[in-house]
């Protein structure tokens, strides 16, 4: 590709590695030549497919390794959390099979996998709702425009009471926790907000680990913070959504407003991107063609947004674009 709701993760924790293996499981892909889904012999497919990447797309590939390993084969796939950033330098050095990205590929990334040899396609396997949150007893910020969310984040700003967003605002003392650098959510947000990548005001709290923000916010009354959209929708109990004016008007984040564009700027797509050489190997092409196969069941029980038609036509093509690679 050239550039473009979920029930809890058994077992999922932010920032480990989760392991999804079976053993003596029946039957294997019929797209890989054998087996059934509910008997024969088992088949050969065995062995590991090694995940890393972002923590926001972790959760999807978790849910595609445990239903692909709960049908087919014994094979494990460990899904590591090292960001998009730390999880491309893994797999241009060839360490990981498939790499998870909140956001495409940057030039240099694309060139140090050139100089590993590591052949690939992007693949868009689902939508997210980028949401910026704040604690469950915040009454005041139930929107705030694209230039109020630029005012608090930008390099350099002071901004540290809510009243300082907007006089009617409350005098709230204002937290604020967020991505790390090295995560494509940090990337994302920092570019539609303040307009260049990786352009931040540091004095904040900064994690790869979701969870450390959900934390914040919700012990801090005027706690602010900004993640993926299956994690609000996780932490719904204990955070509120922020509607965004992008200007238009104001805007939740949901399904219906990332998949129709309305949520902007905050809505992208989530990527994989697979190494054409691990797809030689059977049960790396079996976990792939399955991702794709069931990216709609995938998406929705791992709480993100199915892809459109559009996409789906799009991820379809990918997948065969990455085979010719494959089989060069």
């Amino acid at each position: 590709m050239t550039n473009s709701m979920r029930v809890p993760v058994r077992g999922w924790m932010r920032g480990a590695t989760v392991i999804a293996s079976a053993a003596g499981l029946a039957g294997t892909l019929a797209a890989c030549g054998g087996g059934s889904d509910d008997g024969g012999s088992g088949g050969d497919l065995s062995g590991t497919v090694r995940v890393d990447g972002s923590s926001t797309v972790a959760p999807l590939s978790t849910v595609a390794s445990e239903l692909f390993t709960e049908k087919y084969g014994r094979v494990q796939i460990p899904v590591g959390t090292s960001g998009t950033g730390g999880g491309f330098e893994k797999f241009c050095r060839g360490e990981t099979d498939i790499s998870g990205a909140s956001r495409p590929i940057k030039d240099e990334e694309k060139q140090a996998c050139a100089s590993g040899g590591v052949k690939y396609e992007e693949f868009a396997v689902a939508n997210d709702a980028l949401t910026v949150v704040v604690h469950k007893d915040n009454t005041w910020a139930k929107c705030l425009t694209v230039e109020q969310l630029k005012k608090i984040w930008a390099p350099g700003s002071k901004v540290n009471n809510w009243n300082q967003v907007d006089p009617q605002f409350p005098d709230e003392p204002l937290k604020l926790f967020g991505a790390g650098t090295d995560s494509g959510t940090f990337d994302y947000f920092t570019e539609v907000i303040n307009g260049e990548e990786g352009s931040s005001r540091t004095d904040y709290q900064p994690s790869e680990d979701d969870n450390v923000t959900v934390q914040g916010v919700s012990g801090s009354k005027g706690g602010m913070g900004y993640f993926g959209y299956s994690y609000f929708e996780e932490n719904a109990d204990k955070l509120k959504a922020v509607e965004i004016d992008g200007g238009d008007g104001c805007v939740a984040p949901s399904l219906q407003t990332a998949q129709d564009g309305t949520y902007k700027p905050l809505s992208r797509p989530l990527f994989i991107y697979p190494s054409a050489k691990a797809l030689q190997r059977s049960e790396v092409e079996a976990f792939v063609e399955y991702f794709v196969d069931k990216h709609a069941e995938i998406a929705q029980q791992a709480k993100f947004i199915p892809l459109n038609p559009t996409q789906e036509a799009e991820l379809k093509k990918d997948l065969e674009a990455l085979k010719s690679q494959a089989g060069e």
